[in-house]
């Protein structure tokens, strides 16, 4: 229940459970599938204090909610009403350009293995540190058994992304889970084994001979796979009567898809992982110290983006098809730059919020997860932004040089320390690693520390001389409109009121539907729906009274105005009466926010009164 108010919102600012057209989630945020974006609030969903960023990019709305992002995801689930899982893309929605379709597919098909797949990662450069500190022998069984742990999921790669690309591409994700399997068969692998012998004879199907291919920890081939069964369910279910459809349409899909891809898809996306793995590898070859240096300033811009998905396969790839991967090395320091800019605004800064949120991220960023750092810190701030990229294109650039490369993927972190041992031990390119990352963090963090945080702008002669002048108008006092209940602002179950972003002040639960004027002073506004009132005190401060949330949608029913624009009041005077159990019964709050709309004129406006209040007593003290 914790997250059932913060999923209702973000449904809210996503324009409602049926605005959803899919929705899946990564490390750090949703990613939402919309029908109509322009039905979306982000920015209302920005000024959320529980929302870090949202992010619009490769057709998808993202929201990003930090480390407890799966219990929301849960959450939104629950309340929009999704069954087990949140919908899926229909086909017959308009379509995204090719390149926003692939990022979706590719996050899409990822996403939900992210979290096994770094743990795997991790658990693997644990046992390579391990055999190379003499902690475990290859031979014994301790080593075995933890080995097949890291490496189930890595060898079954092909079972596992059938499952995620059949659910990603709208077909029944246990036919393309049994694809996967068999591509992954004992028979099929000892096939393979018989088939690298110098002696060995073809096999055929139906007269057309195989190619048997290791396909463990493959990539392509299943995604390719898995594509072309769920084109074939939706044809076989339209001609196969229902009765039949639920055994006859998967053995269908089965019986063309497992042959023709060991025929023809299996051997052609082995290739072409074979020569996307030898095409990186000729750029990286090119110049190691360029492409470090490219990827260590850019990682983060690509994250920013959502692009980064669209090299994760690529990574997964080199590992499958070479042993090892030079690229996830040289995000290292694009990772850690953010954690050491995080760590130097949070040395630098006298905001106590901003303090404490750069802790935070300095936590999650040194566990792989820099998005708090990035859209709570660095970013907003744009400096340590630029030298958290500064650093990562300088310890990039390192690492390039050194060829550093890890042997098993997982999510980039100080984990990936273990990972990048080779299987002779620690050599050279595991110094030039550390070397390479120790600078990037370092450079970030000193140079956020001297330069990050820029200072504020000092007060002008114009501004304090007046202040000088009217020392005994420091203070001003505002009294309690409405009797009823105090609570806080950013208790008002509206984003806009509660973010502050209106104002200053405090909100009141009713206890009699009337409002009187809480200072002396003119009416400068009165909405024609008569729910809100502003009215300009004589000492100037800026008031606006907003009876209820969303009672805009009354249109005037059960508000009963007695006065009008213009009209000048004191402090007492009736404004509006309201039917606040007709407003209850028509599915409305009548929780009322008294905002302090000029409250940059102010230091601080602090709430004065006690709980519950009534009528012209104690409310709101301005101090200017």
């Amino acid at each position: 229940m914790k997250y059932q108010e913060l999923a209702s919102e973000i449904l809210a600012g996503v324009g409602g459970r049926d605005n959803v057209k899919s929705l899946v989630h990564c490390a750090t945020r949703l990613r939402f599938k919309l029908r109509e974006h322009h039905r979306a609030d982000a920015e209302a969903l920005k000024k959320h204090p529980d929302i870090i960023m949202v992010v619009e990019s490769g057709g998808q709305f993202q929201v990003v909610v930090g480390n407890h992002v799966g219990e929301v995801y849960k959450a939104v689930n629950t309340v929009a009403g999704f069954s087990e899982e949140a919908p899926v893309a229909d086909d017959n929605e308009k379509k995204d350009n090719l390149f926003s379709r692939f990022i979706d597919i590719i996050s899409g098909i990822f996403a939900p293995l992210l979290g096994v797949m770094a743990a795997s990662g991790i658990l693997k450069g644990f046992l390579a540190l391990s055999l190379a500190c003499g902690w475990l022998l290859e031979s014994s069984g301790t080593f075995k058994l933890l080995f097949a742990a890291s490496d189930a999921l890595f060898y079954f790669f092909p079972i596992m992304l059938g499952y995620t690309a059949g659910k990603k591409f709208g077909g029944n994700a246990f036919v393309t889970m049994t694809i996967g399997a068999a591509l992954t068969h004992p028979l099929m692998m000892a096939a393979f084994e018989t088939a690298q012998q110098p002696q060995a004879q073809p096999e055929y199907f139906l007269g057309i001979p195989i190619t048997f291919i290791n396909y463990s920890s493959s990539v392509i081939p299943i995604i390719f796979a898995s594509w072309v069964s769920c084109r074939l369910e939706p044809l076989f279910n339209r001609v196969i009567h229902s009765a039949l459809r639920n055994f006859v349409t998967p053995m269908m899909c089965l019986l063309i898809t497992v042959p023709l891809t060991f025929l023809l898809i299996g051997p052609a996306a082995t290739w072409l992982s074979h020569q996307l793995a030898h095409g990186y590898q000729t750029i990286y070859a090119f110049n190691p110290v360029i492409a470090g240096t490219f990827m260590g300033a850019m990682w983060q811009v690509c994250v920013i983006f959502g692009l980064h998905w669209g090299l994760v396969p690529l990574m997964i790839n080199n590992l499958s098809v070479l042993g090892r991967d030079t690229m996830s090395p040289l995000l290292l320091p694009a990772v850690m730059g953010q954690v050491g800019a995080s760590l130097g605004v949070m040395l630098r800064t006298r905001d106590a919020k901003l303090r404490v949120m750069a802790g935070s991220a300095v936590s999650a960023g040194i566990f792989g997860i820099t998005e708090p750092a990035v859209y709570g810190v660095t970013l907003p701030n744009k400096r340590p932004f630029i030298f958290g990229c500064l650093g990562g294109a300088i310890g990039g650039a390192v690492i390039g040089y050194f060829h550093t490369a890890t042997y098993s993927f997982g999510l980039v972190s100080v984990f990936t320390f273990a990972q990048i041992i080779p299987p002779g031990g620690f050599d050279a390119t595991v110094w030039g690693a550390i070397a390479g990352t120790l600078l990037s963090f370092l450079f970030a963090a000193v140079a956020s520390y001297l330069f990050g945080i820029v200072p504020p702008p000092e007060k002008t002669q114009e501004v304090t001389a007046p202040l000088a002048e009217a020392p005994l108008n420091r203070k001003q006092y505002v009294t309690s409109p409405i009797a009823g209940d105090i609570i806080p602002l950013e208790q008002v179950k509206d984003a806009t009121f509660a973010s502050g972003l209106l104002g200053k002040g405090v909100a009141i639960k009713p206890h009699l539907g009337r409002v009187v004027a809480p200072v002396n002073g003119s009416v400068v506004s009165l909405f024609k729906t008569k729910h809100a009132i502003g009215i300009e005190s004589d000492d100037g401060a800026e008031l606006l009274i907003h009876i209820g949330i969303d009672t805009v949608k009354l249109d005037g029913v059960h508000f009963t105005a007695h006065i009008k624009e213009g009209d000048r009041v004191l402090q007492g005077d009736l404004l509006i009466e309201f039917d606040q159990d007709a407003i209850h019964a028509a599915g409305f709050d009548t929780t009322t926010p008294i905002i302090i709309s000029n409250s940059d004129a102010y230091v601080d406006v602090l709430t004065s009164g006690h709980s519950p209040v009534q009528e012209r007593a104690s409310l709101l003290t301005l101090l200017r």
